[in-house]
């Protein structure tokens, strides 16, 4: 599953925006299940957020883990960074303000979803998980 945690300053984004957001960033996963993805919205007081020792009121941090798919290339990688970029700009670059994300990669064997291991990529199970739109037991050993 991809987790995208976004610590950002304190009334940084409507509701409308963060439903906007987090849209944005599930279409960058078209090919899972759209309840892998999950987004996390966490404010932090302008005297709780420092970058470089200085106090941060118009930064935004975003931590991902990757767990249902790695990137295994460096041109892979280029090419996500880009999607990603693009997907968060109208959100963040846009309206001014300044903005780092990275990405960590779990290993898939370390990974449940409600009680379910999830199915290898690609597969029927798979298919189906993408279909149903949530997690249930699979048939192909993961």
């Amino acid at each position: 599953m991809p987790l995208w945690k976004i610590y950002h300053p304190v009334g940084a984004f409507s509701a409308e925006q963060k439903k906007g957001l987090s849209e944005a960033i599930t279409a960058l996963y078209s090919r899972l299940p759209k309840f892998y993805v999950g987004v996390v919205f966490q404010e932090v007081a302008a005297e709780s957020f420092y970058v470089g020792g200085e106090p941060a009121d118009n930064f935004v941090r975003i931590w991902v883990d990757h767990i249902a798919r790695t990137l295994p290339t460096a041109e892979a990688r280029t090419w996500w960074i880009g999607a990603c970029d693009a997907a968060l700009a109208p959100y963040i670059r846009d309206r001014g303000f300044a903005w780092e994300f990275h990405i960590d990669e779990t290993s898939y064997e370390l990974w449940s979803i409600g009680g379910h291991r999830p199915p290898l990529p690609n597969t029927e199970d798979e298919k189906r998980w993408l279909a149903e739109n949530k997690p249930s037991p699979v048939s192909e050993p993961a």
